[in-house]
């Protein structure tokens, strides 16, 4: 199949597929789905920081020198630490500063936009440099982003949107990963000196989401049972990952 079909295979389940899947999942009951969309967190968080460590920068050092790399990686996450400071609201009253209690549904919709046309560029730069770093990296994608989507859905429901209009805007905050994707398919198509750059910078993005978002919400939860879910759900997000880069 042509590249650009498995791009654009993978940019709607990505984006558009993470949302509809949210979506369904909001049929489970409260607590049914509160344990799974912690799960899916869990094993999200393994994933990332496996496409980052087995696949992205290993394939970014092979194409490219390792100083450049690492200086690419290290600005890529202070760019998306100061993507996050700009696009979501932090209007803290609480010492814990939770930006989903504080965030206003707007802002939420700008930021999930940004997110999302951040995911298209990674998406395509995977499958650019081979259709198993494509598959890793959209896996990635879709099991961080459907915890995402329910958390952008709860404080849409509780701003006053309806569930018909909930649902609305996120397929289209979720479609400029789509966007986004084809044309960074286009451009680094013909730019393949790129990619390693590409590569390093969607590694910064895993490492940011992985070691800012996600790794800080897993140590709210400080009991034995809770700390050996997580830590058996990461492994098996890595494991996931490794099939992927070794089958």
């Amino acid at each position: 199949m042509n590249t650009l079909y498995w791009v654009l295979l993978a940019l709607i389940l990505g984006s558009v597929g993470s949302v509809a899947l949210a979506s369904l999942m909001l049929l489970l009951k409260k607590k049914q789905l509160e344990i799974l969309s912690q799960h899916l967190l869990y094993v999200a968080g393994g994933t990332l920081l496996g496409a980052v460590f087995m696949g992205m920068l290993p394939k970014s050092l092979s194409m490219l020198d390792a100083p450049t790399v690492l200086m690419t990686t290290l600005v890529g996450i202070l760019l998306f630490f100061l993507l996050e400071k700009i696009i979501l609201w932090r209007k803290c009253r609480n010492t814990q500063c939770n930006r989903q209690l504080t965030a206003a549904a707007p802002i939420v919709l700008i930021g999930d936009a940004f997110h999302n046309a951040i995911d298209g560029i990674i998406i395509a730069a995977g499958f650019l440099t081979s259709n198993e770093m494509g598959v890793m990296v959209t896996v990635s994608v879709v099991l961080h982003e459907i915890p995402q989507e329910l958390a952008d859905f709860g404080i849409l429901l509780k701003s006053g949107y309806s569930k018909r209009k909930a649902l609305g805007y996120n397929l289209l905050s979720g479609a400029t990963a789509i966007v986004t994707g084809v044309a960074a398919y286009f451009m680094l198509d013909q730019m393949q000196e790129g990619i390693p750059y590409a590569l390093a910078l969607s590694a910064s993005s895993f490492l940011y989401i992985a070691l800012a978002d996600l790794i800080p919400e897993m140590h709210r939860k400080t009991s034995l049972r809770a700390s050996l879910t997580q830590f058996v759900l990461i492994l098996l997000g890595m494991f996931l990952i490794f099939i992927n880069v070794h089958h």
